[in-house]
């Protein structure tokens, strides 16, 4: 499995409340909530972004409230992957029970910038900056998460 896209590069401590304002959370419209992702410190994200493209963050990513609105309002925007050093343990987990694709990675979350283009091959971990012709080691994913990504998320992998 993999992903090749341009890169959309945040900082650290980026919430929940940042990735999808709580005045849209009463909507389950995951297009609705894809136009507002990232608007209150990224207002031209929703139009610039392109399906397939790859989230770049650096540490914490995804604190603050649990709300599974994040990480769908990430993927349902064309996010194909989240890069960050680390990110908040709920926001994983949600992430994962949806399909989204996150790889913490150190290097990468430094040395990618915004505009990049990234090619991520989820087996094996390995990210390429094809901007920089950089290589950078992140971990890959076992089987068990890459069926849950395949089938969309959680439930559907269990049915």
């Amino acid at each position: 499995m993999k992903a090749h896209g341009t890169a959309h590069k945040y900082g650290d401590n980026v919430d929940t409340d940042v990735i999808i304002p709580a005045r849209y959370l009463n909507t389950a419209d995951m297009q609705e909530l894809a136009k507002h992702c990232m608007e209150d410190i990224d207002t031209e994200f929703a139009s610039r972004v392109k399906k397939g493209d790859i989230m770049v963050a650096k540490a914490n990513f995804g604190c603050g409230s649990s709300r599974e609105h994040a990480p769908a309002s990430i993927k349902a925007s064309g996010i194909a992957c989240v890069i960050a050093k680390s990110f908040a343990r709920i926001f994983y987990r949600n992430s994962i029970n949806i399909g989204l694709p996150i790889i913490e990675c150190d290097e990468a979350a430094e040395r990618i910038e915004a505009g990049d283009e990234v090619e991520i091959d989820f087996d094996t971990g390995v990210i390429n900056n094809v901007t920089k012709g950089e290589t950078y080691q992140g971990q890959s994913f076992p089987e068990f998460l890459i069926n849950i990504i395949n089938k969309n998320g959680l439930l559907n992998s269990l049915k």
